[in-house]
């Protein structure tokens, strides 16, 4: 590689990063196309998702070899669905929000809270996005949408013609364009006002002789409410007519019920005032019928188990109630069931899709009652894609990291990559824009050394190459690796490393080092020893016979290194055959331990291999589909057969060679360690079986 003819392109600031990333290029024929972003980051120790299933807690990874944050953006003013159920403007978005998201549960998509961890904003040119039900979307080109076939980027383009792209024939998933929110003026005040009061308050005249008093009038107004968010709103619609209220706490928590709160007046004049403010009009406008709406649903309404209803003995407010939801165009029915109270029950139809134009179109104050945490993403919109065309020019567009990997823009499942750990998890990362934007974090080893050092940290076991590989043909330029293992090495805390690279061979001398210190142990993944079936899957990667050699220079090292056959896909790679080649080659390499572990469809992962078995494996749809109906692991069962196949073979292999090299034994000496936490004061670092340290 021509490393001279490296080019400081330009500075730009990187999703993440709040210092600019210098981007570089280089000519060489393995380089075409692609942008190092060198940044400096601020830790180095990553923590592991505590849903992931690997035995360890840590990991450092010093590229990021998935940049897609810093191409999917949409337009500024996009709504994106709220964890209390209203919406804001993606460019309102603050770090930290509460919003919602999405996860794979079993069969289903679901609805969870997540939380904005970055946000940043880049110049592209823009496309239109128009569905069915009129939803428009503006987003860039490379932006990708959840569709009925998977992860969508909205266009093609000519570096990457093959990618996964909207056409005509797909449909998003979700619920469609969000209501915009209503304007709070006063018809809306007035109208909050009568539903609410209508709906749980006391108000009221009347006259009674009471001894002592010159007078029998008694006027009183009275709002009791357990949710604290409705008294309040009222109490400050209240106050924009200038209507002064007290409030005082009316019941104490009992048991499960919670306390209540209530305001009150007393005063003729006040009593008056509020009889005039939920007065009904005469001509109501729509505003007045969105606040009304919002004010009978806070005092009589509820949604339980994806069931919107508004409750009430009044026909009288049923009717005006049904009425207001008839100008929106909303379904429903009025349910009266034989009871001796004659409630009465409104009960809005159409899912979701319509609970949330509800919700958004009215603005209730208790939002409690909007939450749709954990409910599954069905809906019957109309969301086929009816055109996308280029608006000819770049404007403004943004972007959010979420927890999730995802947010829910204008009612659609709308994709970000950037935080999700898992991307290259599975080997399914030999897309064009995986390898074309390369993120380098250029002070990791000076990083990773301060944390190394800090009185908190406790030594816990850090494993390489959870990720995306330190040992990909980048590092021969910037040689980051040198630096880390160093800072383990000088720490004496215990490591792991999984590659596909012997590239790793160059840092021999530091393994050795730190395995004087420290339990270190290294594997190579080896999904297939097939030259066609590896130019076809790895096709950037080094031969596996390569790695193979590597895993009998570093046992003959006395550095413990075993394979792991990973993925094992079924129907793919697990055939008997194959694998026993594999584990045959490995057990003669002197392999400390091969295990298998079967594929993982973890988050977008699972939409990506699903769209290239429909491509290159349609035989294979259906079983996969079973498989990972569940969720991302394949059946208890399958593992285990996966499992026991790599084992009984294993076993065979090592019957078969018993001349294959053995591991020296390691250089790990306690009582240096001893005498280290000795002088730093700090407590002696955990220790590990190697063969746990790392995990395809």
């Amino acid at each position: 590689m021509r490393w001279a003819n490296l080019i400081d392109e330009e500075q730009r600031h990187l999703p993440g990063y709040r210092d600019p990333a210098v981007v570089r290029t280089f000519d060489a024929p393995e380089a075409l196309g692609t942008r190092f972003y060198e940044v400096r980051a601020k830790s180095a120790l990553n923590r592991v998702p505590a849903q992931s299933r690997m035995p360890f807690r840590w990991t450092v990874n010093p590229y990021r070899g998935c940049a897609h944050a810093c191409k999917y953006c949409v337009l500024g003013e996009t709504p994106i669905l709220m964890a209390d159920g209203r919406a804001k403007a993606v460019e309102d978005l603050e770090l930290g929000d509460r919003i919602y998201g999405t996860v794979r549960d079993g069969g289903y998509r679901r609805y969870v809270r997540t939380e904005v961890l970055d946000r940043w904003v880049s110049i592209k040119p823009a496309y239109r996005v128009t569905l069915e039900d009129g939803t428009e979307l503006v987003a860039s080109g490379d932006h990708r949408f959840l569709s009925d076939r998977g992860w969508k980027h909205v266009v093609n383009v000519e570096h990457a013609p093959d990618r996964p792209h909207l056409t005509t024939n797909n449909k998003l998933i979700g619920t469609g364009a969000f209501a915009d929110a209503p304007a709070k003026t006063q018809e809306y005040e007035r109208g909050y006002l009568c539903g609410l009061i209508r709906g749980d308050g006391h108000l009221g005249s009347y006259f009674y002789e009471r001894a002592g008093r010159r007078h029998g009038d008694v006027h009183r107004f009275r709002l009791a409410l357990a949710d604290f968010e409705a008294l309040r709103r009222a109490r400050e619609y209240l106050a924009h007519v200038d209507i002064a209220t007290d409030e005082f706490a009316f019941a104490a928590a009992a048991g499960a019920r919670r306390p209540i709160r209530a305001l009150r007046t007393q005063a003729r004049d006040r009593v008056a005032a509020v009889s005039e403010a939920m007065a009904w009009p005469t001509a109501p406008t729509d505003q007045w019928r969105r606040g009304f709406l919002a004010g009978i649903f806070d005092a009589e309404g509820s949604c339980s188990r994806g069931v919107l209803r508004i409750a009430n003995t009044d026909c009288e407010l049923i009717d005006r109630t049904t009425f207001c939801l008839r100008r929106f165009g909303f379904q429903f029915v009025v349910e009266r069931p034989p009871r001796e109270s004659g409630v009465m029950y409104v009960r809005i139809r159409g899912g979701l899709k319509e609970r949330l134009r509800f919700f958004h179109l009215t603005d209730p104050a208790i939002r409690r009652k909007c939450d749709i945490d954990g409910m599954a993403l069905k809906s019957d919109a109309k969301l086929g894609v009816v055109a996308i065309e280029p608006l000819g020019r770049a404007i403004p567009l943004y972007d959010i990291t979420t927890g999730t990997g995802d947010f829910i823009a204008n009612g659609v499942v709308s994709h970000n990559c950037f935080a999700r750990p898992t991307h290259t998890y599975l080997d399914l990362n030999a897309r064009e824009d995986f390898e074309r934007e390369i993120v380098v974090k250029v002070n990791a080893p000076e990083v990773l050394r301060a944390e190394l050092g800090r009185p908190s940290w406790k030594g816990e076991h850090v494993a390489m190459g959870t990720n995306t590989d330190p040992y990909q043909w980048v590092e021969g330029r910037y040689r980051l690796m040198e630096g880390i293992w160093e800072a383990l090495r000088d720490a004496g805390n215990p490591a792991s490393i999984l590659t596909k690279s012997p590239l790793v061979l160059r840092d021999k001398k530091l393994l050795l080092e730190l395995a004087e210190r420290a339990d270190v142990s290294a594997a190579f993944s080896v999904p297939t020893i097939d030259e066609k079936a590896w130019r076809a899957t790895e096709p950037h990667t080094p031969h596996p016979r390569k790695r193979l050699e590597a895993v009998a220079e570093l046992n003959r090292a006395g550095i413990p290194t075993g394979v792991l056959v990973a993925p094992l896909i079924p129907g793919v790679n697990d055939d008997p055959a194959q694998v026993e080649e594999i584990v045959e080659l490995a057990t003669a390499a002197g392999a400390t331990h091969i295990g298998g572990i079967v594929l993982h469809l973890r988050g977008e992962v699972r939409d990506i291999w699903f769209d290239w078995l429909r491509a290159h494996r349609p035989d294979l749809v259906p079983r996969h589909e079973e498989l990972y109906r569940r969720g991302a692991y394949a059946p208890t069962a399958e593992r285990e057969r996966l499992g026991e196949l790599v084992a009984v073979t294993h076993e065979r292999a090592r019957r078969r060679h018993p001349e294959a090299p053995q591991p020296a034994p390691p250089r790990f000496r306690r009582g240096f360690a001893d005498r280290a936490a000795a002088e730093t004061g700090r407590a002696e670092p955990k220790q590990r079986d190697p063969q746990q340290g790392a995990l395809f």
